[in-house]
């Protein structure tokens, strides 16, 4: 069920490593939902306060969203879905992953699911920095004296810079100032918590918003209004996916302790103290016979003289939030490599001694432009808050969904009790859609475009590999069959080793055809290497070479590799068998590629529109030598045309 293990009994005193991991935790898993007080029950309020606020309206908002937060992020993930887990590692894909070996061949609607989920992922990916960001430099206007200073051309041209920035440094790598991460997160929810805490006093009713009623009464008696307000309170629990997402760089147990420790409670008192200076501000404004208005709640707790350290303080947060958001979508995107669902990418490593620290040249450019795009675009945090639950809300569906396959086909559990324990959790995930869907015309169109554009390129390439595999299969012939044939009538031999890479460990791959047709060789020793993506993150190092000896020509290797793992051929190579070893002389060893030409055929495959997209991403997919770590000077590229 998990692989990653509990703790059992109660030391006196924590041990050191825990409280790293737990401190490293804080930095990394809690950034995105601890940086929503800044804009989510503002934007929530502000929906509700359009046309005059009322005290049981503010505390039914904040009771909706002080469950939220119970209900979604800590029944929901932190105790039930982290138990989840492939072993160890959680997230979308690695959920599907462990689906898909649930359900063996009946694994299409997982692959489904999957692909849905890591799409929706990215659509989230773009808008967190943008949302978190201009958000915090927002704060700005609410500094004594500033609010004319701080317009909003120089407040998007600080957010520009910001993000700019932050997105520059990421192919230098994070490992150094990570450390500060944790450090830093801890200051942030010590300081809104205490900000909460001292302002709960103002007034001390707004306990009741624990009593559930209060938000159930809201919803039922604002109609269309409390649906949308419901889709505005989903941004308090943003940020819920990296609970699970970050389970194999820290485990559960320091997850779960942060969470409830530090993380939950500041957030509740925080809530809590902007609901009670609410409260407090509506008071003095039925006195004076006005309204509230639209303010930005966050910031003005703070007293004058310590809101600019407040406002640093909150753009370091959101930054670290953001910087967590892009490692993110790097790491998904190398799990959607491994497991076909995206053509080859480079993948730099930006740190020798840490493996999870990886850069994605192509994702982290393509980011930045499609978060500039929004900030330009929507130029205010609640301008933009609209479009950011609709992919949050989809990935939740969609993680669901994948708890349901996996505690019915890899827990086991009946119908009747896999049923009644998910059921909830997918009612309140729909409802939750539905009431962000409610704001798509406002900006909800964006991650759903975004989402789709990827889904669809996703669908595209699985589809057309498929059909080049077919292709391939039905060109090829036994290697079996070859290696006897070429034993009774051997071509002329050249010394050496030659390795040829193919996808089909039983077949004789296409380049070392098309070498004996063309060149008429054969060297002395021949690996014919596959390279097979498990469906757990790593494979032990004892697992990673399956060496079998044809005959005297030829050896069939296969190199596992767990689907958060980047191929090493030529080292892996080195940990086959004492005879393998020896034949890999670097000076004497050849390295052949299967390279196909693509054309686009209107009456076979897919339509000739797509074929085009899957041809111009196969042409911009990384390069094999790069990708397997093959030295260049090696490798030999052979192929054929195949039609799509």
């Amino acid at each position: 069920m998990s692989s990653v293990p509990e703790a059992t009994g109660h030391p006196a005193h924590p041990h050191p490593a825990l409280v790293a991991t737990t401190v490293g935790a804080i930095g990394v898993v809690f950034g995105d939902i601890g940086t929503s007080p800044i804009y989510a029950f503002r934007t929530a309020l502000a929906l509700t306060t359009a046309d005059g606020a009322e005290v049981n309206e503010v505390i039914g908002v904040l009771s909706l969203a002080l469950w939220s937060l119970i209900f979604v992020v800590t029944i929901k993930y932190v105790v039930f879905l982290m138990r989840a887990d492939n072993h160890g590692e959680g997230g979308v894909l690695a959920l599907t992953a462990l689906a898909r070996r649930s359900l063996g061949k009946r694994s299409l609607i997982a692959l489904v699911l999957g692909a849905s989920g890591a799409a929706l992922f990215y659509g989230d990916a773009i808008i967190t920095p943008a949302l978190s960001v201009l958000s915090a430099v927002e704060g700005l206007k609410t500094l004594p004296g500033a609010g004319t200073m701080f317009s909003d051309d120089l407040i998007l041209l600080l957010t520009i810079a910001i993000l700019i920035g932050l997105f520059a440094i990421q192919s230098r790598g994070t490992a150094h100032v990570s450390k500060l991460f944790g450090p830093v997160c801890i200051l942030w929810f010590l300081c809104i918590g205490g900000l909460g805490l001292w302002h709960i006093t103002d007034e001390i009713s707004i306990l009741r918003a624990f009593l559930p009623h209060y938000g159930a009464i809201f919803l039922f008696t604002h109609g269309v209004t409390g649906l949308f307000v419901l889709g505005a309170v989903f941004l308090t629990v943003t940020g819920a996916e990296a609970l699970t997402a970050d389970m194999g760089h820290f485990g559960r147990r320091p997850i779960r302790i942060g969470w409830f420790a530090l993380v939950l409670p500041c957030l509740f008192l925080n809530y809590l103290g902007q609901g009670a200076f609410v409260l407090s501000a509506l008071e003095a404004a039925h006195k004076a016979g006005g309204d509230i208005g639209d303010r930005d709640w966050f910031f003005l707790m703070a007293p004058e003289p310590v809101r600019p350290v407040l406002v640093i303080l909150a753009m370091l947060a959101t930054i670290i939030a953001s910087q967590a958001v892009i490692t993110g979508a790097f790491s998904l995107t190398q799990q959607a490599i491994q497991l076909g669902l995206l053509p080859r990418l480079r993948i730099r490593q930006t740190s020798a001694s840490q493996a999870g620290q990886i850069y994605l040249p192509s994702v982290n450019w393509m980011l930045l432009v499609g978060v500039l795009i929004l900030v330009v675009q929507f130029r205010t945090s609640s301008s933009m808050a609209a479009a950011y639950g609709i992919a949050v809300t989809g990935t939740m569906v969609v993680t669901t969904c994948l708890a349901y396959i996996v505690v019915r086909h890899t827990w086991g559990w009946s119908r009747l009790r896999a049923i009644p324990v998910i059921a909830p959790f997918l009612v309140l995930d729909v409802i939750f859609f539905g009431a962000n869907i409610l704001r798509v015309i406002e900006g909800g169109w964006v991650p759903l475009l975004v989402a789709a554009v990827l889904g669809f390129m996703i669908y595209t390439w699985v589809r057309g590999r498929g059909i080049v595999r077919a292709f391939e299969k039905r060109q090829s012939i036994p290697l079996a069959d070859l290696a006897a044939a070429l034993a009774k009538r051997p071509p002329e031999r050249v010394e050496g080793t030659a390795v040829f890479l193919t996808a089909n460990a039983e077949g004789a791959p296409g380049a070392l055809l098309h070498n004996l047709k063309h060149n008429k060789v054969l060297h002395e020793r021949n690996l014919i290497v596959s390279i097979r993506t498990a469906d757990r993150p790593f494979v032990d190092a004892d697992e990673r070479v399956r060496a079998k000896p044809i005959d005297d020509n030829f050896s069939s290797v296969v190199l596992t590799y767990g689907f958060m793992e980047s191929p090493d051929v030529p080292h892996d190579l080195g940990l086959a068998s004492t005879d393998a070893r020896k034949l890999l002389n670097p000076a004497k060893t050849s390295y052949f590629i299967g390279r196909n030409t693509i054309k686009p055929v209107a009456d076979v495959g897919m339509p000739i529109w797509q074929d085009r997209i899957f041809m111009f991403l196969q042409r911009n997919a990384s390069d094999p030598t790069d990708f397997f770590h093959i030295p260049p000077g090696k490798v030999l590229e052979l192929g054929e045309q195949v039609t799509v």
